[in-house]
């Protein structure tokens, strides 16, 4: 129903025919057949009457407007379940889809109200007891602990390493916390941090000294299951670990460590057990500088008396957004640890665990962008302002339907990172498959991360001044979302990883996504309604490769940051051309593809290779470079 604006951005007279015919998405309590017109007279009348009340009543009224109430959100994801079923073998299908639909009733019923719970009832830091002595008590709610054991009991962390259906069990894992990730309150995160552990200790072998732990952090059993936090950030840096983490470790005589040093950001402060990184002092007290005196540590928070384990908690941190989950200030002054790295070899140790930190990261980017506009289709079947309701008005659905394109493109783009990742950890991908990761990762993060505060801002202007309210919940999913461009690295600092990954591989993974652009865009060679968006593709993916001359070709420095929106913009949109083109493609793709109506021609409008166009116009050169540094210091002192 709601992708009547997809099938062409902008055509008003062909809206309501599209709206009627495409029967894509259901919505509980509403139909949109003849009975629509008689609910829609009784809405009217009812704001007619209430324009008759005497002025002392209409003072006396409130507010009422109808709120929207998506179901259950597996069901109701059209785009998810298309993915699922052009991909998963029949048998996986079938289990998986039983499962996510039990799951989507659980969120719907249980779990989205206590999330709400959690943003009502933030933690609490109490660092004295009433007698004066220091306890520093993280205090958090019945709700957010009950999270962390649904989180066990769906198997949140568990289904990644259980491996049960082979290497669709990443992406398995990837759609339960897809649906979860708006409902939990927040918990995604010291979720993300737990798999991101779980993954350095399997990628180390999972020592013996470490099995204890890796069971904990992947079990099932809420009274086993551990979470872990992520201590790199330090007050000196935050990405710059290499030359921002001051904290020393000390050998003991019985082999393990005490970590001596200041945590500045240490989000799920109230978490099990953590890695950091730390700096292993000589005999006589000295350590080495740069990223090859870092070396990787396991600790728990707690010993086994539960008292905190050399760790100070200074204070919690006062955020914008993700209020739910503690982040805290730590001294940690003796802190009892065992090295888990070679030493010197922290940074390449914790590799493993940001490619699956960002990737969280972008499944809760894409999550906030589906469930705002989730929201605001449910909202525009409800609304009636100006005399029908908002699914009428062209330039409305419109806005939305610009919205469903760029999340659909995320969300396609997500599922491929998570594809290539299931592929890589059941030892299945090729080589070209393990470039492609590499380089999608950072592109992905880096692109949805901006894609999600976009989206939500322009979902929540789609309730008008409602969507400021704050009881309505939808500025909690704006400024969750704000931070989505910042943790795991900021957009520049994955541009510019996007740059090394070039480097290394010395052109191989540019050769890679070209290849990869073009065979998705040949699955489209019989689809005649799909060629225009298909010429614009390609289009773009030649003014890349121009932008690279030469195999080993890397982009300068200053071109990094739209050099990767270029990627990204153009694997999307090979990414939306083959969904559309593939056999038993529904309705939504094949009419919202057709005759240059369709979402794909309408993402390919925009500027895909901005790279390009930059680059020609020798906007990045040293001159540009100085003007732009100018330009934002001379208007910091306006």
């Amino acid at each position: 129903m709601f992708t009547l604006a997809l099938c062409r951005l902008g055509a008003t007279c062909r809206l309501r025919r599209g709206w009627e015919r495409c029967q894509a998405w259901s919505f509980r309590g509403f139909s949109t057949t003849a009975g629509q017109g008689q609910r829609v007279s009784l809405q009217e009348k009812q704001v007619g009457g209430d324009l008759e009340m005497p002025v002392a009543r209409r003072e006396a009224e409130t507010l009422f407007q109808e709120r929207p109430e998506p179901g259950n959100q597996y069901l109701e994801d059209a785009l998810l379940q298309s993915y699922l079923e052009a991909h998963l073998p029949p048998k996986v299908l079938e289990e998986v889809s039983q499962e996510l639909e039990r799951f989507g009733n659980r969120l719907l019923t249980k779990i989205r109200p206590l999330g709400w719970e959690c943003e009502l009832n933030p933690p609490v830091f109490r660092q004295y007891d009433a007698w004066g002595q220091r306890v520093d008590h993280i205090v958090t709610s019945s709700a957010w602990k009950r999270m962390k054991e649904i989180a066990a009991e769906e198997g949140l962390i568990a289904e990644a390493y259980e491996r049960r259906y082979s290497n669709w069990s990443r992406v398995h894992q990837a759609v339960k916390l897809y649906l979860f990730s708006t409902a939990s309150g927040g918990f995604n995160c010291p979720l993300a941090m737990t798999d991101g552990a779980a993954k350095v200790i399997e990628s180390l072998g999972t020592p013996a000294s470490l099995k204890t732990a890796f069971d904990h952090l992947t079990s099932r059993d809420p009274r086993k299951f551990w979470t872990s936090g992520q201590w790199m950030t330090e007050r000196r840096g935050g990405s710059d670990v290499a030359n921002g983490t001051e904290t020393v470790a000390r050998k003991q005589p019985d082999g393990t460590y005490r970590l001596y040093g200041f945590k500045w950001f240490t989000s799920a402060a109230d978490s099990d057990v953590t890695l950091t990184l730390a700096r292993i002092a000589d005999a006589e007290g000295r350590v080495k500088q740069g990223s090859s005196g870092l070396s990787l540590f396991f600790l728990r928070v707690r010993d086994e008396e539960q008292k905190l384990n050399g760790i100070e908690v200074q204070r919690l941190k006062d955020k914008l957004g993700t209020r739910q989950m503690a982040t805290a200030e730590l001294w940690l002054n003796g802190a009892k640890a065992e090295l888990i790295s070679a030493e010197g070899r922290g940074v390449a140790s914790i590799s493993s665990m940001l490619n699956i930190t960002r990737i969280h990261n972008v499944i809760g980017a894409v999550a906030s962008m589906r469930r705002m506009i989730s929201l605001s289709r449910e909202y525009a079947l409800k609304r009636v302002v100006f005399g029908k309701l908002l699914k009428d008005h062209p330039l409305h659905m419109q806005t939305i339907a610009r919205m469903e394109v760029q999340t659909r493109g995320a969300f396609l783009l997500l599922m491929e990172v998570v594809r290539l990742l299931g592929l890589t950890e059941t030892n299945m991908a090729s080589e070209q498959d393990q470039l492609l990761l590499r380089l999608l990762v950072p592109v992905a993060k880096l692109y949805t991360g901006k894609q999600a505060t976009a989206v939500a801002i322009e979902a929540m202007e789609s309730f008008g001044g409602q969507g400021y309210m704050e009881d309505t919940g939808l500025p909690v999913i704006v400024r969750d979302s704000l931070v989505l461009s910042i943790w795991e690295g900021t957009t520049n600092v994955l541009s510019l990883d996007v740059l090394r990954s070039l480097a290394k591989s010395q052109g191989q993974v540019m050769a890679v996504f070209l290849s990869a652009v073009q065979e998705k865009l040949e699955s489209a060679s019989g689809r005649a309604e799909l060629q225009c968006a298909v010429r614009r593709v390609r289009d773009g993916a030649d003014q890349l490769v121009r932008c690279c001359p030469g195999a080993a070709a890397v982009p300068e420095q200053l071109a990094a940051r739209d050099f990767s929106y270029s990627l990204a913009r153009i694997y999307a949109g090979a990414l939306l051309i083959e969904h559309a083109a593939r056999p038993g493609s529904s309705c939504v793709d094949v009419s919202a593809a057709q005759s240059g109506r369709q979402w794909l021609r309408s993402w390919c409008r925009q500027e895909l290779c901005p790279v390009a166009a930059e680059l020609g116009n020798g906007s990045y050169g040293a001159e540009e470079s100085a003007m732009d540094s100018a330009l934002v210091y001379a208007g910091s002192r306006l």
